[in-house]
């Protein structure tokens, strides 16, 4: 069956066409070069796990209804990572209304963070970030609700959301890497974040080597998602992209290109396959405890050396040239892995990958289906009824296959296990669906995530917005039924049921910010719930306390001197949900917000003499604007 049988081609369709020809021209030779040695090898025969379910027994004619009426809350909770922003984005899924945006590595105006001082003393100094992936904590192979785990590939660093408040309580910084990219929790516990460095640089990264990229390395780093603490890092020698984990703790993945070792796109290009690289990781764990590891540069880090060959902790599986994604299936069985240089995807039987690491069988003989799914295949979606959903960039369409069928067509080349071919608009990146990461996925809608939109939306200048396209996946047929337009480069999502989350609608008081402002307070003998006072901390230090309840300050008027270190600390007491208050000073560069019973502080320098008035920047009541005071700064 042709591509063109397979292709459901929608109205109104001249400029996407232009786009897609365009971009095919840009990279069909290269495309074309690795496609052809792009490993198309047909050995053993294999069961058929999806027997059962391969055909979706009860086809929705209707398919699902998109649209959430006015005072209905979505079904689906969709967290969104925001790329350049720095931020994460939650999003109501079928709605695809814009709940909440989280700061995460990066300064936000509207609630302070990267100024007040705990966000400060948490992002270190740097108030800029990249947040590529997004991924939410497990229990026994489905989300739990707890945390929200984000990288910023600019810095190396991971960060941690608290799903109760919707809060970066802990950032991490990663040691011996630069570009952190993929990241993956363990899925049968709040175990692990597995994280990986793009990356290659020097080891130890500092003034050696710098001419000689065959001492270059990676790092696949291990951070304790309850602790946040580095625990191990095993170096490795391609560029590591995205990364995933199985259902049992046993492995982790990554997908690597440029296995040539090279620093150029041409030397990048030399091989005709890279690696899917798959870590041992109890094997890891023993040679840390048994100190069998290095030391690199300056940190204490353990790092488990396994570069170059194959071995007990380390097996590269074959792949198609430069795989971008690795996804894991709700079964927990298959590894999906894709070339974007390859017109195919790679599935790994992850049950086979023990007689691998014995030495039974070798890396290859773990694949048992590589089927072709268009050009520039990249990450892969899952409904829960044995089909997989792949985002395919070049050719900006969805790609639904069996996985079922694609094992028998491994063996057959007349089985065809390709259902579906859906255009999107256009040069689609990530994919995700309900659920699509646990082994609840429930096939009912798709994100498809585009880089450009192009004529899709009112023009807005130079800078164009991307394209997030929700999709029904629930009949036998994808439809395609809302654009949303997105700023800047949300990169990835992952979409659950809103059951599993259960967030706090006033502040709970408890966690590392709360020790840092009960250590103030104690010091100072002050009821951070009653406080309202102002002390002196010492020759041009001055630290004030005050409460907030709607619609005053319980301190109006306080004096400081010009060039003070002014250090304000404010507890909200309103216990009604929505009612936050802020503190905003004129002409300092100060504003933060302050949620229903919560405390949080700003520090800043007192300006020229003169008064100076503060108010609440959140609408809290009918005497809103009266909500406010005045700082008097003495010469």
């Amino acid at each position: 069956m042709s591509d063109q049988d397979h292709e459901e081609r929608q109205d109104g369709e001249a400029t996407s066409q232009g786009r897609r020809n365009f971009m095919k021209g840009t990279v069909a030779v290269g495309a074309g070069v690795v496609a052809a040695g792009a490993l198309g090898v047909r050995e053993g025969g294999f069961g058929n796990p999806f027997a059962a379910s391969a055909a979706h027994a009860a086809s929705k004619q209707g398919g699902l209804d998109p649209h959430v009426p006015p005072g209905k809350l979505d079904p689906y909770y969709g967290f969104w990572s925001g790329g350049q922003s720095g931020e994460i984005r939650i999003l109501g899924v079928p709605s695809m209304r814009e709940l909440m945006r989280i700061p995460v590595v990066n300064r936000d105006s509207a609630t302070g963070w990267g100024r007040d001082d705990w966000s400060k003393q948490l992002l270190g100094g740097r108030d800029s970030g990249d947040t590529h992936h997004v991924h939410l904590s497990y229990t026994d192979g489905t989300y739990d609700g707890r945390y929200v785990y984000v990288n910023d590939k600019s810095n190396a660093r991971l960060a941690r959301v608290r799903c109760d408040i919707m809060e970066v309580d802990a950032i991490t910084d990663i040691p011996n890497s630069q570009g952190t990219h993929g990241i993956f929790p363990q899925r049968h516990k709040t175990g692990l974040v597995l994280c990986n460095a793009e990356f290659r640089t020097p080891l130890p990264n500092d003034g050696r080597d710098l001419d000689d990229p065959k001492k270059y390395g990676a790092m696949h780093t291990a951070i304790d998602g309850e602790t946040m603490e580095v625990k191990w890092q095993v170096l490795i020698e391609g560029n590591l992209d995205l990364c995933a984990t199985d259902y049992e703790g046993k492995y982790s993945f990554a997908c690597c290109y440029n296995s040539e070792e090279a620093v150029t796109l041409e030397g990048m290009m030399a091989a005709d396959r890279d690696w899917l690289y798959v870590f041992n990781i109890p094997a890891i764990e023993k040679a840390v405890k048994a100190g069998k590891t290095i030391k690199v540069g300056k940190s204490d880090v353990p790092v488990v050396d396994a570069r170059g060959a194959n071995g007990p902790y380390v097996q590269r599986v074959p792949v198609p040239k430069s795989p971008h994604g690795v996804n894991i299936d709700p079964t927990g069985k298959y590894a999906v892995c894709s070339g974007k240089l390859s017109p195919t995807v790679t599935v790994v039987d992850i049950g086979k990958l023990a007689d691998v690491f014995a030495g039974k069988i070798k890396p290859r003989d773990a694949v048992v289906a590589e089927p072709e799914v268009g050009l520039g295949p990249l990450h892969t979606a899952f409904d829960g009824r044995g089909n997989a959903y792949t985002s395919i960039f070049i050719d900006s369409v969805v790609t639904k296959w069996n996985i079922a069928k694609a094992i028998e067509a491994f063996n057959d080349e007349s089985v065809d296990p390709i259902l579906q071919k859906l255009d999107v608009n256009y040069q689609i990146g990530h994919i995700n669906g309900s659920m699509s990461e646990t082994k609840d996925a429930d096939g009912n809608w798709l994100i498809a995530l585009c880089k450009f939109s192009k004529d899709r939306f009112l023009p807005v200048g130079p800078l164009h917005p991307e394209n997030d396209q929700l999709i029904d996946m629930s009949g036998d047929k994808m439809k395609l039924v809302h654009d949303g337009p997105a700023y800047p480069e949300p990169h990835d999502c992952v979409v659950l049921n809103r059951d599993l989350l259960h967030p706090s609608k006033v502040n709970p008081r408890t966690g590392s910010r709360y020790e840092y402002y009960e250590k103030l307070a104690k010091e100072d003998g002050i009821n951070l719930m009653a406080g309202s006072q102002v002390i002196q901390k010492g020759k041009g230090k001055v630290r004030v306390y005050m409460v907030s309840v709607a619609p005053a300050y319980s301190l109006t008027e306080f004096r400081v001197k010009s060039g003070d270190e002014v250090q304000v600390i404010q507890t909200n007491l309103d216990g009604v949900e929505d009612l936050s208050h802020g503190f905003c000073m004129s002409n300092h560069d100060v504003n933060m917000v302050v949620n229903p019973r919560a405390t949080n502080s700003v520090t800043f320098t007192a300006g020229d003499p003169g008064v100076y008035w503060y108010y609440c920047p959140w609408f809290c009541h009918a005497l809103h604007l009266e909500m406010r005071g005045r700082m008097i700064v003495e010469a």
